[in-house]
């Protein structure tokens, strides 16, 4: 089966989830779903390729085991600790209230433009299955290392996170434990540092330059679309100067040691909010 028909029967697919999705969300008044669909779409992406891309078959296997792997990972974390038995997350509650009237018919849309998306970022996978290479090799192995220390990065950083907010005692605390003192979004970061997985992967293929939609779109999400700027919003809007102060001492992404804390400061904190 052509890459094209592949792209194409996928993006039908993610198009008809989000509709059921969307359904969903009307009828719980919870669009977090969304994100738990995206997740667990990319997973479905990656196998639907796996299955019916060319290419040397191992490396398919293991473009697939690594995303599915990821992606199960992520849609389950998201799925029980943002989505069941939670509010609706703030950055949905916001878009809910400005949309006023008008609320179910943009989420029909934003719900949709989550299936194209899901479709974009799928396509590194699709590269780096279909390199006709035989052997695993330095590239292979290259990509591996990143993903391991990647996907281990964001998943101890999610434990450490929400271990803090299931304690009583760290109510109005921000979170600075482990990777949470050194960057304000440890969870982003290794995010985007695990798409660089199917860039190593890619290596060698005529297509190559396609994977790095992966990094490139998720960096631009992450700081101009969703991510770090609604977070962020949030939650100076509901902490203030506590939280300007961890701004102020602690890197927005990429992990690096924190400034001092004014002496003022020291010891005070509110919850994360991501």
């Amino acid at each position: 089966m052509s890459s094209v028909t592949l792209v194409l029967i996928g993006w039908l697919v993610m198009a008809a989830v989000m509709v059921v999705l969307w359904a969903v969300q009307r009828a719980h008044r919870d669009a977090g779903i969304v994100d738990v669909g995206w997740a667990a779409g990319l997973g479905f992406l990656a196998v639907l390729y796996a299955v019916f891309a060319s290419g040397d078959l191992p490396r398919r296997l293991l473009v697939a085991v690594l995303a599915g792997t990821w992606s199960l990972r992520l849609a389950w974390y998201i799925l029980v600790n943002r989505v069941l038995g939670k509010p609706e997350d703030g950055r949905y509650q916001a878009l809910r209230s400005k949309w006023g009237d008008d609320a179910q018919r943009r989420f029909f849309v934003f719900f949709q433009l989550q299936a194209v998306v899901d479709v974009i970022f799928s396509i590194p996978f699709l590269v780096a299955m279909t390199l006709r290479r035989h052997g695993l090799g330095a590239w292979v192995a290259a990509g591996v290392l990143v993903w391991v220390v990647a996907v281990t990065g964001e998943a101890l950083a999610d434990r450490q996170l929400a271990a803090f907010r299931a304690d009583p005692a760290n109510r109005g605390r921000t979170c600075r434990v482990g990777w949470w003192r050194l960057s304000r979004h440890p969870n982003y970061f290794f995010e985007w540092l695990h798409w660089w997985s199917y860039v190593l992967l890619g290596v060698g293929s005529a297509w190559w330059a396609l994977t790095l939609v992966g990094p490139a779109l998720m960096l631009f999400f992450l700081f101009k679309v969703t991510g770090i700027p609604a977070t962020e919003a949030q939650a100076l809007a509901s902490r203030g100067d506590d939280y300007r102060e961890y701004q102020r001492t602690t890197s927005a992404f990429v992990p690096w040691f924190p400034k001092r804390q004014r002496t003022g400061n020291r010891g005070q904190g509110t919850a994360s909010t991501k």
